[in-house]
């Protein structure tokens, strides 16, 4: 009797150990299909999941209709024939409202700027709302016929003018400028030799758009390094004073690199003291 009760025994621990290694088996198989599942939806993040991760970030926005808006600009057409209106419809779906006394333009100082903002609550720019940021540092055009987003074989910047990201940007900036209110702040490169540059953005499209009945001020933050070529006195700002509408009050600073650098990694520095 008691050799037949430890052979009984034997045979349970033997049919627990079993079950025990099934069901880790079982266990082990259920995470490597999670965690592929999971790998191959990331393999699948396609732009318009982009698009709109990035627009969620904006509450109440209705993020389906701004990217059905913004794809309606491209989708089937010639990636060379996509000029700047036809986001109009994007720019109106995403209802852009201005932050007077904040805005921040720039032209050939992204890096600096951007460090500014990121770190800073003090300024606003095009791609720090809701109108630039769906698209900042992305690629994409269509193709006559197809109802795709391409994101590779597009037309680069210089290839033509009216291609889909050149005029997004285009129409973009002439929205932002448009609201530009009270007193406005831009970021121009003082080591190059023309810091208002007739082939800039800035020159050709938003200072054009400036409003004086709503825009009180231009104020230059001239961003200078060790080897800077230009100051206040250059002659493509004299232009920049020209071009500015009447009733717009302007002034230039001269301000390092390193202050700015230095004054946004400081939080308790007020944003009036960075320059």
């Amino acid at each position: 009797m008691a050799s037949g009760g430890s052979g009984s025994a034997e045979r349970r621990r033997r049919k627990r150990c079993l079950v025990f290694g099934l069901l880790t088996v079982l266990v082990v198989v259920v995470v490597v299909a999670v965690v592929l599942a999971v790998t191959l939806r990331k393999g699948k993040y396609t732009f318009e999941d982009r698009i709109l991760a990035r627009c969620e970030k904006f509450k109440g926005s209705d993020c389906r209709l701004i990217w059905a808006k913004f794809q309606k600009a491209y989708v089937g057409r010639d990636p060379c024939n996509v000029p700047m209106e036809a986001y109009d419809d994007f720019i109106a779906a995403t209802q852009f409202k201005p932050e007077c006394n904040r805005m921040m333009f720039w032209s050939k100082t992204k890096d600096v700027v951007h460090d500014f903002t990121e770190k800073r609550d003090c300024y606003v720019t095009l791609e720090d709302t809701l109108l630039g940021s769906v698209a900042d540092g992305l690629t994409w055009c269509g193709r006559v016929g197809s109802s795709e987003t391409l994101t590779t074989g597009c037309p680069r910047w210089t290839d033509c003018e009216n291609n889909p990201v050149r005029s997004f940007w285009s129409r973009a900036s002439a929205a932002f400028a448009e609201k530009a209110c009270g007193n406005v702040t831009v970021m121009l490169n003082g080591s190059i030799e023309t810091p208002f540059s007739p082939n800039s953005t800035f020159r050709s499209i938003e200072v054009k758009k400036f409003d004086a009945t709503v825009m009180r001020s231009l104020n230059v933050v001239l961003v200078t390094q060790t080897n800077s070529v230009s100051n206040c006195t250059n002659a493509s700002l004299k232009d920049l004073q020209k071009e500015l509408a009447a009733g717009i009050r302007y002034s230039c600073k001269e301000v390092s690199e390193a202050q700015i650098r230095e004054c946004s990694s400081n939080p308790e520095k007020p944003c009036g003291a960075c320059w």
